[in-house]
């Protein structure tokens, strides 16, 4: 469609301010809510060296909370003093592969007032990745990433002002590079709740060495034909095939901490072996455990493994921990389901993906950290399956979440649907893309099947705060913080308001069209209003705090915003 001449275009050299003044309501508060304390390895007293900060890709200062972390050779540490008591910890750290890939181990040394409590093994086995996507393990490819794992400990005894320090002792591993420390005082686990069959009674183990998916399975028949919950106990229960779960089905931990499935890994290289709970049917909950699995590749080709959604519906989610499986939680066609309070770690994949045709579904207050695609996303893909057949995919909210440290893609990201939003989320460290991607990037359209699932309605971004993100995406090079991106389909109906964005890598906001010369590069009917942007370009590379790309066309309206510089480098793109 024709477009007027743009009455705020420049040179593609200029650089130009453009700022209203901010409105003086109050942001509420974002991001999702974290009983934990963390404790950046930079600020702690150490021997050990100060690395970054470093914002190119490929380097695990880059892929380091606040792109700083503390390098330890053997006999060096780390200390901090507790700020509260704490019975738990979590360390996030870097060693290096073994030569030909594979990992290597070392381990430190765990001391509370100067007295050892633990050794903890640690092991670079689950990190590293090398290449292009979808990446390999083999190092002679180069282009590393996935620098990080974490390691969980509890039954610790901590108060405040007590001094944590962690020592690192000789192992085959030359260094160990510590990000951050978690310190969480975690409650005890309740009571067996009533009208509940504990899973003990149906010969598991929990272990973690004894497989006890035959007694799941049994506990789950027996729970569905008396109106039960299974009830798991404080334990390690190995699971080994997958977990259907059909309506009416319910799930309770005794809480994240306490209560864990893991997966066999000597099992986990067949894809159908996986640690995998598969929600079909309605009115499922599943609830305050944990799901650990030992993925360390990426194949698209095979299932995922954590939680699956298929086809499932009026289901909760809740308090759920996955690590180490290839998606956190990825949902076929759930509609009006629930997923809250959950923590998803060290993943191949997305933190959660409410995919095909989910609708009327909430991720709320969840976290996000160390995945290896989008930390939340909504994404309507046309199913091969056919679960989305008459279904219109929307109304989705992912809120109060927050999301870290990605070693691939974004923060939080919409791909298409009807009238979705994001709202009241915190992105931090997102060195890999966007804090937040609004794109059409990905296939949302079936013509033969008469499916068209692209962004209709009023697709809503509003109160989220975005901090260091706009890093280095591994196609597209460095992305702004914020990202709306016409490829497949032009965009239309986007509502952008009190978001702060600051310290990004590159710009602020980006706006671009990759698919402008198929004709779907235009952006209509989008207003930015109350938006506030300061200290883009950390790495050196930027193009103001706001960056038409050329190839955009269309036009958006800003108002009572903060936006110093912008640059419209498109002659067929108006900012008004």
């Amino acid at each position: 469609m024709p477009h007027p001449k743009p009455s705020l275009r420049r040179s593609a050299s200029t650089v130009f301010a453009f700022a209203l003044v901010a409105s003086s309501s109050l942001f509420a508060r974002v991001g999702a809510d974290m009983p934990w304390t963390t404790y950046e390895a930079e600020d702690m007293k150490t021997s050990g060296v100060v690395l970054g900060p470093s914002y190119e890709p490929h380097r695990v200062e880059t892929e380091s909370s606040h792109q700083k972390a503390v390098k330890l050779l053997d006999g060096d540490f780390v200390e901090l003093s507790a700020q509260g008591a704490a019975n738990a910890l979590v360390l996030r750290y870097s060693l290096p592969d073994a030569p030909q890939g594979g990992g290597l181990e070392t381990e430190l040394e765990l001391l509370i007032n100067g007295r050892a409590v633990r050794t903890l093994t640690l092991t670079s086995r689950y990190m590293h990745l090398y290449g292009s996507y979808p990446f390999s393990n083999d190092p002679a490819q180069g282009k590393p990433r996935n620098f990080y794992d974490e390691r969980r400990v509890k039954g610790l005894s901590i108060a405040a002002g007590d001094v944590i320090q962690l020592r690192k002792k000789s192992g085959r591993a030359e260094f160990c590079i510590v990000d951050l420390i978690d310190l969480e005082d975690v409650p005890p686990p309740p009571e067996r709740p009533a009208n509940s069959l504990s899973l003990l009674d149906f010969g598991a183990r929990g272990d973690g060495r004894a497989d006890d998916t035959a007694a799941l399975q049994a506990c789950l028949a027996e729970a569905l034909k008396t109106g039960r919950t299974v009830w798991v106990p404080p334990g390690d229960y190995k699971i080994t095939r997958d977990i259907v779960l059909t309506s009416g089905a319910k799930i309770q931990g005794a809480g994240m901490w306490h209560s864990t499935f893991v997966g066999d890994e000597a099992l986990y290289e067949n894809a159908d072996r996986r640690v995998r709970f598969k929600l079909a049917g309605r009115d499922i909950i599943v609830a305050d455990f944990a799901i650990f699995g030992w993925l360390n590749y990426r194949n698209d080709q095979e299932a995922n493994d954590g939680i699956v959604g298929a086809d499932c519906a009026e289901s909760t989610i809740a308090r759920i921990w996955v690590e180490h499986t290839k998606a956190g939680a990825w949902i076929y066609n759930g509609t009006n389901l629930r997923i809250e309070g959950c923590r998803f770690r060290n993943l191949i994949a997305d933190g959660v993906n409410l995919c095909v045709g989910t609708s009327g579904s909430v991720v709320e207050n969840c976290t996000a950290r160390g995945t290896g695609d989008d930390c939340f996303a909504i994404w309507p893909v046309p199913s091969d399956q056919g679960f989305d057949e008459g279904v219109k995919p929307g109304r989705n909210v992912i809120r109060r979440c927050t999301g870290q440290l990605t070693f691939l893609a974004n923060g939080g990201a919409i791909y298409g649907g009807e009238s979705n939003r994001l709202e009241d989320c915190l992105f931090t460290d997102i060195n890999t893309g966007c804090g937040i991607l609004i794109s059409t990037t990905f296939p949302t359209t079936d013509e033969a099947r008469g499916i068209d699932n692209n962004f209709s309605g009023e697709t809503v971004v509003r109160n989220s705060e975005l901090v260091r993100c706009g890093g280095y995406d591994h196609h597209w090079a460095f992305r702004g913080s914020l990202q709306i991106a016409m490829d497949r389909k032009s965009i239309s109906g986007l509502r952008l308001s009190d978001l702060t964005i600051r310290d990004s890598f590159s710009e602020g906001i980006t706006v671009a069209a990759p698919g402008a010369a198929k004709g779907n590069g235009t952006l209509a009917d989008t207003r930015l209003s109350n938006i506030t942007i300061t200290g883009s370009g950390l790495s050196g590379t930027t193009r103001g705090d706001l960056w038409i790309r050329a190839d955009a066309e269309g036009e958006l309206a800003i108002e009572q915003s903060r936006i110093e510089t912008v640059r419209n480098e498109s002659a067929t793109f108006r900012v008004r």
